[in-house]
């Protein structure tokens, strides 16, 4: 775009309009899309479908493609003999034209054009058969096309590496300088009609929807149980890609095929009965769950984000009341249940114990570590994000150990080594083995999370978040509580509580090392620190990678036996009260609190 001398046209009629009108009336809403590049990060991109190179569109898709190409042939000499698997959701976007499919399609017109074998889903799946199929190929690489739960508008592309993990760092610094290298569009790759007609392109849809259903029936341990079982199940796919995936993966199980929510069962990128379409914002994303399991008398009911790779679960209580389990309550059930089945099978000659191996991030429940000193398995906390989990897991099977799980709080599951990423798929299935287990036995999830908290400890968490847009404000709040009692001084207590440790993620300090130097890897392109209390609360603050929100986490962990639930929450409440008026000041800083 040349602002003296008016339009070049974007190769798209729909685009060409929207910029148009934006020159006639709107030259604010032109710098916002055409100012700043998108970033490529670990999380790979996450913007909404438009005009301009700050949006998700066909030009950016391409550029971002060829980037990815040309860094995946400096680092592979055999690229041409692995080659890339690509799969995409069901978002579309009208007014721009833009959608998942769209998009996919481009991508692998790109690698073809350079004569790299592309693996491309002839249908939309979920996000976890990408890693799967990297892995379960031996390919070099994996792009997913999802925005996963954000907004309708929004798309995403996800990077998966030869491993079957996420991206870490240094790739995405390697990626993002390789696409500002290849912004002009090669010959060939706008002709996604000839890509289509390559012998380079393979549909793998029906091998890896079979092999993906045979692999995860080694985590089926009560086939018999399952086909008699009487226990009612509700699912939902929030107008998703999960429907019929979470119905094979039943059936892989034996398991009597869940209740499908009528009105949200089927792909639909206008979420039209949801405000957000994520389930962990909880209630109001399950209200037409509730209205199904009431009217079939269903006890429990399972949600899946609209790229199924994160699962939410509630249960209807003794009281008539439905309970929405946060995610770290569900770290604690299915890490507690993998456990017991990995016992179960010990006896068929498995692994030893001290190979064993349960993950979380950092802002997750402490729980598994509570588990772990108790039962002698290992417990490892990982930076935030599926992208360390996924990359630490696949360094200890190559070192022969057994990594049984995997979790964060953001109601993600790694619930089996073939999908080294979150996967609300096969957390489907064992989890709806796990309630009728529990049903056999007469205990409800309630009932059995409770027991697990008694043996173990309570931990109770709190978290939430505060939206805000100005990144000044943000940056100004993170260096207040840098220099809160003075220059390079944390504060020492928040409200009247104490705090006895400090770590610092973005800048690298550590009050509990010997040095001083933070253990975990750090990055100062993202704000995250982390308090410890005397009275044995742990709180994170830390920014999102791909939201405007200021987000907190916050946990308190009790010893064996000290199970005063109401006297904890209490004293959790007012500990999360005082850290918002303290270190948040959301009234000074203009913060907009989490929507109700």
């Amino acid at each position: 775009i040349n602002m003296e001398n008016g339009l070049e046209s974007t190769g798209d009629s729909r685009l060409d309009q929207a910029v148009t009108q934006w020159l006639q009336y709107d030259k604010s809403e032109l710098q916002k899309c055409f100012g700043a590049r998108m970033e490529f990060g670990t999380a790979g991109l996450r913007a909404a479908m438009g005009p301009g190179v700050s949006c998700m569109n066909d030009l950016t898709i391409i550029q971002t493609t060829q980037g990815f190409c040309a860094y995946l042939e400096q680092c592979f000499t055999d690229l041409k003999q692995r080659g890339v698997v690509i799969g995409f959701d069901a978002r579309a976007h009208p007014p721009s034209g833009g959608s998942s499919k769209r998009f996919a399609c481009l991508a692998a017109s790109v690698l073809i054009s350079r004569g790299v074998p592309v693996y491309l889903f002839s249908d939309i799946t979920p996000t976890p058969y990408v890693p799967f199929t990297v892995s379960h190929l031996g390919l070099g690489a994996g792009v997913m096309v999802t925005a996963s739960h954000n907004p309708k508008q929004d798309n995403g592309y996800k990077v998966y590496w030869a491993n079957g993990a996420q991206i870490i760092p240094p790739h995405d610094k390697g990626i993002a300088a390789a696409i500002e290298q290849n912004l002009e569009p090669w010959p060939k790759s706008w002709d996604t009609d000839g890509a289509l007609q390559s012998s380079l392109l393979n549909d793998p849809y029906q091998d890896i929807h079979r092999e993906y259903c045979k692999t995860i029936q080694q985590h089926c341990f009560h086939r018999e149980l399952n086909t008699n079982s009487e226990v009612k199940i509700v699912h939902t796919s929030v107008h998703g890609v999960g429907h019929i995936f979470v119905q094979a993966a039943f059936k892989a199980f034996d398991l009597h095929p869940p209740y499908a929510v009528e009105q949200q069962k089927d792909p639909d990128p206008e979420f039209p009965t949801v405000k957000y379409p994520n389930p962990e914002e909880g209630e109001g994303v399950l209200t037409l769950s509730f209205a199904l399991a009431d009217k079939e008398g269903a006890t429990v009911i399972l949600a899946n984000d609209p790229d199924a790779d994160r699962l939410a679960i509630a249960e209807k209580q003794e009281s008539g009341q439905w309970r929405v389990f946060s995610g770290n309550e569900l770290g604690a059930l299915l890490g507690w249940w993998i456990f017991q089945c990995w016992k179960l099978q010990k006896g068929e000659g498995k692994a030893s114990i001290k190979d064993v191996y349960m993950l979380s991030s950092t802002v997750s429940s402490k729980i598994l570590s509570a588990i772990a000193v108790k039962e002698g398995f290992h417990f490892e906390e990982t930076l935030t994000g599926f992208k360390w989990m996924g990359n630490r897991a696949r360094e200890l099977m190559d070192q022969g150990k057994t990594v049984l799980f995997a979790f964060e709080e953001a109601i993600g599951y790694m619930c089996s080594p073939a999908v080294l990423d979150k996967d609300g798929v096969s957390a489907a299935a064992i989890a709806g083995e796990f309630v009728s287990y529990l049903a056999s036995k007469n205990i409800t999830l309630s009932h059995q999370l409770r027991s697990i908290y008694e043996e173990y400890g309570y931990h109770i968490s709190k978290n939430s978040y505060f939206i805000c847009r100005n990144q000044d404000t943000i940056k100004q709040m993170f260096e207040c509580l840098r220099n809160y009692d003075g220059e390079n001084s944390y504060p020492k207590e928040c409200g009247g509580f104490a705090i006895t440790a400090v770590r610092d993620l973005t800048t690298g300090y550590d009050s509990n090392q010997p040095d001083n130097k933070a253990i975990l890897p750090t990055s100062k392109s993202s704000q995250m620190i982390t308090f410890t209390f005397a009275n044995g609360g742990v709180a994170t603050i830390r920014t999102s990678g791909t939201e405007p929100k200021i987000k907190y986490y916050t946990e308190l962990c009790a010893a064996p036996g000290n199970s005063d639930l109401n006297q904890l929450k209490t004293e959790l409440d007012n500990l999360v009260d005082a850290i918002v008026e303290h270190f948040y000041q959301p009234e000074k800083n203009n913060l907009t609190p989490r929507p109700e």
